[in-house]
């Protein structure tokens, strides 16, 4: 079924707006960088979102391909030759959040609790290869919903992609203060300040979000990998509230890390929480830590998503 976005498409700066609706939970995404633009169960706001007039502000809900986080000075090396991105993190000097944040999806199939968005990367200064980017979110019964990000190798030589996204979770009018977070990972990824990864750390305090953390006491913006996974695979990151509602962000195992942004006054809120579940680290281009390198006419795929216990 071809989809019909809502009437307001030409007054939203992010572009078609494509609604889904499933086991009482609502979704919006846009045709601008494939964006989840709102999520809530029964009414209730499970992740930030924007204006009609904006582009999302602090990248909110855009997906990341073919890279996520940073590169660092935009600069890698292919078959010994440097490669330069365009700097798009100006302040820190690095390519930030690939290629793709300012880019239309063409919505190729849509139903009343999913759709199917893709856009393609062409060959450019600083990544020469013919790919494709398509993300498919999905409402199940239980108004869970699951999000899988695919990168399609159309060229004639290997592509390298890391792919990712960047959600900002909350649990509807809860104050951030009443919010703790539980990341169960066994290391930290200490970084420079220009946030470039240099060393792995066993988690310690006040990386050890295993037992919960106050976002109150939580300022940070840090990658966590090894970690803990379920029967399914599946890794778990979990928000929660004083009255026992949760938030759950989950990750497969293609995707090894997961970035944790807390930061203060976005959204006239005291903090905003970004999790982002990632196939690898910022700098993979260069350190190749979760880097995969797609075959001609291959793919790489990851999932993740979000359910709500309230």
């Amino acid at each position: 079924m071809p989809a019909t976005p809502h009437a307001l498409r030409d007054r939203c700066a992010s572009g078609a707006q494509y609604r889904l609706e499933r086991g009482g939970a609502a979704v919006v995404v846009t045709e601008l960088a494939a964006a989840l633009r709102s999520y809530s169960v029964r009414g209730i706001a499970a992740t930030e979102t924007f204006g009609d007039d904006q582009i999302p502000p602090g990248a909110c809900g855009i997906t990341l391909a073919p890279w996520a986080n940073r590169v660092e000075d935009g600069r890698w090396e292919l078959n010994g030759s440097t490669q330069q991105l365009d700097i798009t993190e100006v302040g820190r000097s690095n390519a930030i959040h690939g290629l793709l944040r300012n880019a239309p999806y063409r919505c190729l199939e849509q139903g009343s609790a999913h759709v199917v968005l893709e856009s393609p990367i062409f060959p450019q200064h600083g990544y020469p290869f013919l790919t494709r980017h398509r993300v498919r979110y999905e409402l199940d019964e239980r108004g869970g919903l699951a999000v899988t990000q695919s990168l399609y190798n159309d060229g004639d030589a290997a592509a390298p992609v890391v792919l990712g996204a960047h959600p900002y979770l909350r649990i509807g009018d809860a104050a951030p203060e009443e919010l703790s977070l539980t990341v169960r990972a066994g290391s930290w990824l200490e970084a420079d300040e220009r946030l470039i990864p240099h060393a792995v750390r066993a988690v310690d305090h006040p990386h050890d979000l295993r037992g919960g953390v106050k976002l109150a006491e939580l300022d940070t913006d840090t990658a966590y990998t090894a970690l803990e996974r379920d029967d399914d695979g599946c890794a778990r990151t979990i928000l929660q509230d004083a009255a026992g509602r949760r938030l759950t962000l989950w990750q497969d195992e293609r995707c090894g890390y997961v970035h944790v942004f807390a930061s203060p006054g976005s959204w006239g809120r005291s903090k905003a929480l970004a999790v982002e579940p990632m196939t690898g680290p910022a700098n993979a281009f260069n350190s190749g830590d979760g880097l995969n390198w797609v075959q001609p006419g291959e793919e790489f795929r990851m999932s993740w998503g979000l359910s709500a216990s309230w």
